[in-house]
């Protein structure tokens, strides 16, 4: 539910992501490079950090090139940008290359205010991704995917999903999309119900928490338990993202008190208790493997596979192994 200004051209030579939702700046990147592509299947998507963009980088990427192909640069975290890199794309806004579409991912406030000044008042479209710290945003936020989505759900429908899953958007998102590939009519919350409450959420997550802790064996005592009851497998997906994402926020989140890491990562005190206590033997290029790992177990169980049972089990070990990646 992001934002846009009254320049609302996906194409526009500079757009300008603004806010901390991670799921609304990439989506809006998505659909920058959609249109682009839309507009030239051979379109070079150049993704990157700031540690990725040094200064001269932009320019050489923005160079005319033999073939005058269609470009999209997108630049994460701008706002963390070298001071002479910024230079290079105030620069740049200046007078921006035909072809290429630049996209500025900004977290906003007073970090890299500057390059946020320049780029809005050279024109540039803005797509403001707000943090939805709100249940009543994410309460609004669910009744819009279904609308984008063509399909009805009734007001308690809407806060059960949002009761159910929390503050994850992400997870919202693929709540949805779920309920609507499975549910013809307008979605209830008894459909909700069935779904996100109760036995099958408790199953899941069991699984979910056992990968997350390295305990394979358990995990996958639970899963086959799971899906012998008729937990749906996108469930079970989406409890072990979860648990990985969390993982992944609280390990590169600031020390602090659960209270005050709560605030800061959407999550409620008692999880970050539990969370510290399962992350021991995580490292970074562990949670990397495992997100992959469950990205494509999500992917066989939605119709990419022949066995989503396999697809889970892999997931499973996978995520267990990567638990204990530290000191390998």
């Amino acid at each position: 539910m992001a934002r846009k200004t009254a320049n609302d051209d996906p194409l526009a030579p500079v757009t300008l992501a603004v806010g901390q939702e991670d799921l609304l700046l990439d989506r809006a990147v998505r659909e920058v490079v959609a249109a682009a592509k839309a507009a030239d299947a051979d379109t070079d998507v150049r993704d990157l950090t700031p540690d990725q963009l040094q200064p001269g980088t932009l320019a050489e990427l923005t160079s005319p090139s033999l073939f005058a192909e269609r470009k999209v640069v997108v630049v994460r975290n701008a706002q963390d940008l070298s001071a002479d890199t910024v230079k290079d794309v105030k620069v740049y806004l200046g007078a921006p290359a035909e072809e290429i579409t630049l996209v500025l991912l900004h977290a906003g406030g007073a970090k890299g205010k500057g390059l946020l000044d320049a780029a809005r008042k050279a024109g540039a479209r803005e797509v403001a991704c707000p943090k939805m710290t709100k249940p009543a945003d994410r309460l609004a936020f669910t009744r819009a995917e279904f609308r984008g989505a063509g399909r009805s759900a009734t007001p308690e429908a809407c806060q059960a999903l949002v009761d159910a899953i929390g503050s994850d958007l992400r997870e919202l998102a693929s709540a949805v999309s779920q309920l609507v590939a499975d549910v013809e009519g307008t979605i209830d919350e008894a459909v909700v119900g069935r779904y996100y409450t109760g036995r099958a959420e408790a199953s899941s997550f069991t699984v979910a928490d056992r990968a997350v802790e390295g305990r394979a064996a358990e995990a996958l005592e639970a899963l086959r338990w799971s899906l012998s009851t008729g937990v749906a497998p996108v469930l079970i997906t989406s409890a072990l993202a979860q648990g990985v994402r969390a993982i992944g926020k609280l390990s590169s989140a600031r020390g602090g008190r659960p209270a005050d890491l709560a605030r800061e990562l959407g999550m409620p005190p008692w999880k970050i208790d539990r969370v510290r206590q399962q992350m021991r033997g995580w490292t970074p290029d562990g949670v990397a493997v495992a997100l992959r790992a469950v990205a494509e177990a999500d992917a066989g169980v939605k119709g990419g596979g022949e066995d989503p049972g396999y697809a889970l089990e892999k997931a499973v070990v996978t995520v267990a192994r990567a638990a204990r990646s530290r000191g390998r």
